[in-house]
């Protein structure tokens, strides 16, 4: 019985504690401090084969935010015509494309990348992925920086 008042006193004091802390100004700065860590205590007890019960505590901190963000998850935008255009001449010139490079992306640049994707041993699914794209030797543009 002791065990439990002693968890119950700590864990009021820790609650009264934060609570008068929460939001408190400084009185040398004026500025007002953020909230402290919160603690949670639990306490198991079990008896022992002697019969005397023994208590164990727990606590696991969590820290409090200001602002919960949410984050939007981005899209990836369509390629240009451009693009499109590099894809296909990429494409050519390994001999998989032998329509026209105009930049419309249909059918026959569907299948020409799906067979180069079985080529190169990438899933073949006829979508432009990132894999696809650096194995074409079209990967991201980079810019020399100084």
């Amino acid at each position: 019985m002791r065990t439990i008042a002693i968890f119950v006193f700590t864990a009021v004091s820790a609650f009264l504690t934060f609570a008068a802390q929460d939001g408190k100004t400084d009185a040398k700065t004026k500025t007002k401090t953020p909230p402290k860590k919160t603690t949670k205590s639990s306490t198991t007890s079990k008896k022992t084969s002697t019969g005397k019960s023994t208590a164990k505590t727990t606590t696991k901190s969590t820290k409090q935010t200001a602002s919960a963000k949410s984050y939007r998850r981005s899209t990836q935008q369509q390629p240009t015509s451009e693009r499109y255009k590099e894809i296909q001449q990429a494409l050519s010139d390994k001999g998989y494309f032998a329509g026209p490079v105009d930049g419309n992306w249909g059918p026959s640049s569907i299948d020409a990348l799906k067979r180069f994707q079985h080529d190169q041993n990438l899933n073949e699914d006829g979508k432009l992925g990132s894999l696809s794209i650096i194995a074409l030797g079209l990967g991201p543009k980079r810019t020399a920086t100084p």
